[in-house]
């Protein structure tokens, strides 16, 4: 069926219309954050230095109920880590999860700056696939791998060869659950949508600057389980600024989280369990997020890091008094 997802179907899609009814009774939503070793968080999200008498891990699993591993985009995850990642989180939020990237190798040109990722630049070895292999069944195990996130950058464009591509990356990783983010709307097409609902892969629903060829926002579900990343919408910073933190640099506005919020409830009665990640990171503004959003779906003030309570007013209204 790879050469079929490429076509625009002329007729409406009923995708996963019935899913509903072979959920479970109560879906779950999951609210984090994309990552947390940011140096710019300490003295922000969590007290300055925190490293010296816990781990990151174990203090935002107070908070928040995923995070997403961003570090196995650069370098493989390595099993001691996230077996130890999964048991701190745990100790102090038993139903916490984790969703981890796919090494970059299978998704990206290897000088991305200089070349588009393509089915012809992107190179991944066998040593690759087992090293991610090994990863991700580390966090398995612990039962807190909630999907393995797929990332394609918007270079990357609804060609053959890229399909081929692409359904050889599904193939490779086929026995954990699996997301494709996909960022070039040449994919965005009711093709594409069957494909994924075929595989059982979900389909990520995007927030971004909505520049040339970008995909916009939708609420697709194609699998049991179903993905949101916000990424902000710094317009001026996206392809622009010498800093990739630029970039990320975005708070989204009340109005803006509840149109969300709208998206999220749709996503949610049709997957049994739906991650929703912030990924505008800089200065904590992806946990400020996070934790409104978590607040407005389940309609409950929600526990907020002190210090993050300081520095953005925005959360007295949500945060949980304490005790």
């Amino acid at each position: 069926m790879v050469d079929g997802y490429s076509l625009h179907l002329r007729q409406p899609l009923a995708l996963c219309a019935n899913l509903g009814s072979e959920m479970a009774e109560a879906p779950q939503i999951y609210v984090g954050t994309a990552g947390w070793s940011y140096k710019d968080w300490e003295g922000i999200v969590y007290p300055a230095q925190i490293k010296k008498s816990q781990h990151p891990v174990e203090f935002l699993a107070n908070y928040l109920d995923v995070l997403e591993i961003n570090t196995s985009f650069y370098g493989h995850v390595k099993p001691e880590w996230g077996k130890l990642w999964s048991r701190m989180a745990r100790a102090v939020n038993p139903a916490f999860m984790f969703t981890a990237k796919l090494n970059r190798a299978f998704t990206h040109a290897p000088v991305p700056v200089m070349q588009s990722s393509s089915a012809e630049t992107i190179r991944a070895s066998d040593e690759d696939e087992r090293l991610a292999k090994e990863g991700f069944e580390s966090l398995a195990v612990e039962g807190t791998l909630g999907a393995v996130l797929i990332q394609f950058p918007i270079s990357f464009k609804n060609t053959g060869p890229n399909r081929v591509h692409l359904d050889s990356v599904i193939e490779k990783f086929k026995q954990f659950p699996l997301v494709v983010e996909v960022r070039h709307n040449s994919w965005t097409n009711d093709g594409t949508l069957r494909y994924f609902a075929e595989k059982g892969v979900a389909f990520c629903n995007i927030d971004q600057p909505t520049l040339g060829k970008a995909v916009i926002p939708s609420e697709h579900v194609t699998a049991p389980m179903a993905y949101v990343r916000l990424h902000g919408r710094n317009y001026d910073q996206w392809f622009d600024s010498d800093s990739r933190n630029d970039r990320y640099d975005y708070l989204y506005t009340d109005p803006e989280l509840r149109g969300w919020k709208t998206r999220i409830d749709a996503i949610g009665e049709k997957a049994q369990k739906t991650f929703v990640i912030a990924n505008n990171h800089f200065e904590g503004k992806a946990a400020v997020n996070a934790l409104q959003l978590k607040a407005m779906i389940s309609g409950k003030q929600v526990k907020v890091p002190e210090m993050l309570l300081k520095k953005y007013w925005e959360l007295g209204e949500i945060a949980m008094p304490k005790t």
